[in-house]
Formats: C-alpha cells, structure tokens, sequence
C-alpha cells in the first residue's frame, strides 16, 4: 500500500468472453536488452466485475535484436475497449515484425498506426469493407488508446528508442531516480508526435509522426496506461520514488513488476500496465551488472 490504502475487498470475476486475467506479467532478456510488463485489473474493474481493459505485446525481433512492443488503453466508455485495446496491440507488433523483415530504412509508422486502426473496423465489419456506420461502431464500442514503438540496443550499451502513439497513454526514461516524460499532449512539431496524441484509435487525426531519442545505457524505458502514469504523477511522489528505487535495476523475478503495479492506493483504481525495457548489463548477476 502507499499512502492511504483503498478498502479491502474481494474480486468479482470478469466475463468470460473473450477470456481476460485480472492480472498477467512477463519478463524475458535478449543478449543486450531485459524486458519486464505487467497489466493489473485496477479496484473499480475487480469490484464491478467488468475485464482489464489494459492491453500489452511485447516482442524480439531476432536478425536485428530489436525489441517490439505495443501498450493499450482501451476507452471506459466502450463497452468492449479490451477487446479493442488486445487487437490494437497484436496488429502493431506483428506489423512491425513484418516490416523490420523488410528491406526498408525504418518502419512506415502511419502505417503501424493505421493498420492497427483498421483491424478494429473490420472487428466490426465482420470480413467485408468497412462503411462509415461501421467506423461509427467501431469507435463506440472499441475504441483504445495505443502506444507502439521499438528499442534497440546501441554499440556503446545505450537504448534506441522510437514511440508512436494515438491517446494518452504514455512514456518515460527514468534515470537517476528522476522521470523525463518522452511524449507530450501538445504537438511538438517535425521531431515529435502530431494531434493523434489526444485521439483514441479508430481515429487518426493528422500526420502520424514517431519520436525518437537515444536514452543512457543506466536508464529504464517505461512505458504505461494512464493507470500508471496519473498516480505517477511528475514523479516526485510517494508512487514516483517506489518505483524509482525497485527498478533501478531489473527485478531478477518477472512477476515482482505486476505486485509493485498492483499497490493500493485511495482513489487510484484505474487498470495499470507499464512496460520497462533496461540494457542487459542492469541485470543482477550480469557481467558489468549490479547486485
């Protein structure tokens, strides 16, 4: 718990339709990056008996050792967001896969965007061309907030970093025990990420633009739901400084992310999930590496 707790009580389960964990986590390392996520069903999900509405991807693409990941938030107001939130995040990793197997300078980021975009309207259409009654539909009940992006490992240990995202979900580079937010509401021009920052997917508004920025090798890649990032905060807090302290290094155990995201807090209840991506030799045990 921080702070003062939210009141005990026990889960009712969510709908079984489409099958939906209260909780998931996993963690896994490549020879030069260490991967941790967890996505919590938040207090007001588990007390109502409706599912995570949280989505996370996350994976390797192997020729190049790039890390492949995608973070949704699927819309309180839709009613099958979860659904939309978990298309969202297979689509654009899979697109990324595909073309990082490409011989192509970079990935087509409008295209990641639009492609995710495009499978929740055909979630509605059912197979044929979506109409605009179909777009209609689809952003009533599935719309989603999504971040996607890659991270690859650079020669002298640092983190290559390019987001892309549509909604308010964010990211972050903790470093030294202090967060520098990695996307802004605001569209910061050529460099940054245009209007889709505040529009939830199927909706693209203008120009989808990716940020990319190169983070020291001792800094964390985080990115999360707004579950996360609201008790966050400017990370000076009492949240801020929990998790600057625990994931200054990668936890040894994967599911040690999921019981710090799952903290209890009063009027925090939102669904929390968040991403952290360290260079390897953060690991514990590593060469180079602390204990």
């Amino acid at each position: 718990m921080i702070d003062r707790p939210a009141a005990r009580f026990e889960p009712k389960p969510p709908p079984a339709d489409p099958y939906r964990p209260d909780t998931v986590f996993d963690g896994w390392s490549t020879p030069r990056l260490t991967v941790r996520l967890a996505s919590v069903r938040g207090d007001a999900h588990r007390s109502a008996g409706l599912p995570r509405q949280d989505d996370v991807v996350v994976a390797c693409h192997e020729p190049t050792g790039t890390v492949v990941f995608a973070v949704a938030d699927g819309v309180s107001a839709a009613p099958r967001s979860h659904v939309g939130a978990a298309l969202a995040c297979r689509t654009a990793v899979n697109d990324l896969l595909v073309q990082l197997d490409e011989d192509r300078p970079g990935p087509d980021w409008s295209r990641v965007v639009r492609s995710a975009a495009y499978q929740l309207l055909m979630r509605v259409a059912g197979g044929r061309e979506p109409d605009e009654q179909d777009r209609v539909q689809a952003v009533r009940t599935l719309a989603t907030t999504l971040v996607t992006g890659t991270v690859a490992p650079t020669q002298d240990g640092a983190l290559q970093v390019t987001l892309v995202r549509a909604g308010d979900s964010s990211a972050w580079c903790l470093h030294q025990g202090r967060y520098a937010p990695l996307l802004h509401d605001e569209d910061p021009g050529a460099d940054g990420v245009s209007s889709t920052a505040v529009v939830a997917l199927p909706r693209i508004a203008g120009q989808v633009r990716p940020l990319s920025c190169t983070l020291p090798g001792d800094a964390v890649l985080l990115v999360g739901t707004d579950g996360f990032g609201v008790p966050l905060g400017d990370g000076t807090g009492l949240v801020g400084q929990m998790f600057a302290r625990e994931l200054t290094v990668p936890p040894v155990q994967p599911g040690t992310l999921a019981r710090l995201l799952d903290f209890s807090r009063e009027t925090f209840d939102d669904d929390r999930t968040l991403l952290a991506v360290w260079a390897r030799h953060r690991l514990p045990g590593e060469s180079g590496g602390m204990r």
